[in-house]
Formats: C-alpha cells, structure tokens, sequence
C-alpha cells in the first residue's frame, strides 16, 4: 500500500483547448474526458480546467463530456457516442464497473486507448484493457482518515455518502472504518444530494446518535449541508469532522476549525496528466510504468495558501 498518509452528452459543457502547432510529422490528436458528474457539481470545474491547460500546453484537442444528471446509464452511452467518433484516447471514471466496463472494453477493442481517471481502481483499468489509472485509491484513502482520525480521538463516526450509486466511493466510508478499528454497520448514511434535506439528516442523526464523536464527508456536496447542520445545532468545532476534497466552504470550515482536515485527491492532476500521457504515448511511444495516486494528501489549516489562491481552479 504506497503513500497511505501524505502532506500533501451530450448537452454538457464541451472545453475545446486551442490547439498549438503540433510536433513535426505528427497528425492532429484529440482526446475526450467522460466523467460521471452531474452539471451541479462545481468541484469538477477544476477537472475541466486541468484537461483544458494540458490540451493547450501539448498542442491537442480535448473535449469534455458528461451526463447532465449523473446517470450512469447515460454515461455509458456518452462513452459509446465518444468511441463512435474515433478519437485518439479516451479518458473516462469508472463509477459503476458493471454498467461501463462493457462500452470501455469496445472502445479499446475499437483501438482506442483509454485511462481511467478519478473514479474506479488500477485493477479494474487492467480489467477492461486501460493503459493505466490516474487517481486516489479510495479504500486507501479512507484507510488513511481512519487511522488519523484515531489518533485525534475518533472512536463512532457517521459518514454522509452523498454517492451511494457508486460503489467505489463508499470505500471511502469502509476503509475509515477498518482505519478506526470498528465495524461500518449503519455509520454510512445514504443522504442524496439535495442540501436541504443533507442538512436535515444529519441533524436527525446526530440527535438519534449523541454517541457519536467524527463525522466524515465526501465532498463539498455533504460538506456543506452538514457545515450548516453543525452550525444550526451548535456542534460546530465541537465534534471532529474530516472531508474528502475541497472546496469554498470546506476551506473556510478549516480555516474557523470547524473542519479537522481536508483530503485533496488533486482533480488537477487526474485531468492534466492523463492528457500528457496520452499525447506522448501517441507521438513517442513512451509510457509511464506504473499507476499515478493523485492523493491523499490532508491539507490543514496550517497549508491553505496555494490552495485560497486556485481554490475551485486548479486546486
């Protein structure tokens, strides 16, 4: 297990980099990013922006693709539409093995080369023929806020899994178990979406459960409710809260101690590098050996200031 604890559709959004002068002899190359996320959420603004830079950088056409309302049923035709247009690489999450590992599998077998990004596992890119996979492991890092948030005091924990349809995010939730040394049982809530009712939960939660001494989120979708829940039931500061990734709000729940520690699993990175590879994969030949872990790293308040500055760009 490597660096467990670091410091560190169709009718969505198309990004189009400009394309520079490519290398001498080389054709034109174009990649398409096909992510899982719902036109709501903001923090996949940093993913856009990543793939963006490195097609302007490397002289490459990118394009970004996604189901409006995250279904993944509707994913997986995105996948099949963007393989049917013959780009050079696919980039894509692996949200639900099950319903995308069969359209990733044609488009490689199509000869297309894929990287999974973000979501999914390296075994499972091994699995539908990917070159390799750029991410957090989430088990790992689940692992990893467990075993800290021990150490700070942690011992019942509710964790709100706004994800619940993707399997691989509830990893999360499982390894910080396993990181505490107790059973997940009922700790993973399945809170939806939606803030108003977020924040209801897990205020309905926390007064059924006043045992109940960490709370996990994961991501600024849970974050925010539940900031706003602690706020309103005033345990704010008063109960250990740990998060996945980033955000406006998460950044200012560190900064007034509201939030212990944020994880960052770099979104950045798992959209400009799988663009690089590809590139240099296409034009040379050349390919890196082994998976890239874009995290975790817990960012704290005492490390805020490269992530206040591209809060929501490039952080």
């Amino acid at each position: 297990m490597k660096n467990l604890i670091t410091s560190l559709v169709i009718g969505a959004a198309v990004l189009t980099a400009p394309v520079a002068a490519t290398a001498a002899g080389h054709s034109e190359l174009k990649y398409v990013l096909v992510s899982h996320a719902p036109d709501s959420d903001s923090w996949w603004n940093t993913i856009k922006n990543g793939i963006a830079l490195a097609g302007e950088q490397m002289g490459v056409e990118v394009e970004y693709r996604n189901p409006p309302t995250g279904d993944i049923a509707d994913m997986a035709r995105i996948i099949e539409q963007a393989a049917a247009s013959a780009p050079d690489g696919i980039i894509t999450t692996l949200a639900d093995f099950d319903v995308l590992a069969g359209p990733i599998r044609a488009a490689v077998d199509q000869g297309i080369d894929v990287i999974i990004m973000n979501t999914g596992t390296p075994e499972q890119a091994r699995e539908v023929g990917a070159l390799m996979y750029v991410g957090q492991p989430e088990y790992d890092a689940g692992l990893a806020a467990g075993i800290r948030a021990k150490g700070e005091g942690v011992t019942n924990f509710l964790c709100v899994n706004h994800a619940i349809q993707q399997p691989t995010v509830g990893e999360r939730c499982r390894g910080y178990a396993d990181g505490l040394g107790v059973e997940l049982g009922n700790s993973m809530m399945d809170s939806g979406t939606d803030p108003a009712e977020i924040k209801n939960k897990v205020l309905a939660y926390l007064s059924a459960n006043p045992d109940v001494d960490g709370i996990l989120t994961l991501g600024p979708v849970s974050a925010d409710p539940t900031i706003a829940a602690l706020q309103e039931n005033g345990m704010a500061g008063d109960i250990h809260f740990g998060t996945f990734d980033l955000g406006e709000e998460i950044v200012n729940g560190i900064k007034d101690g509201t939030i212990a520690w944020g994880i960052d699993q770099q979104p950045f990175l798992q959209a400009y590098m799988p663009v690089v590879i590809l590139t240099n994969w296409d034009r040379y030949g050349v390919l890196p050996g082994n998976n890239i872990n874009s995290g975790p790293g817990f960012v704290t308040a005492n490390g805020l200031t490269k992530v206040e500055e591209f809060a929501g760009e490039y952080r």
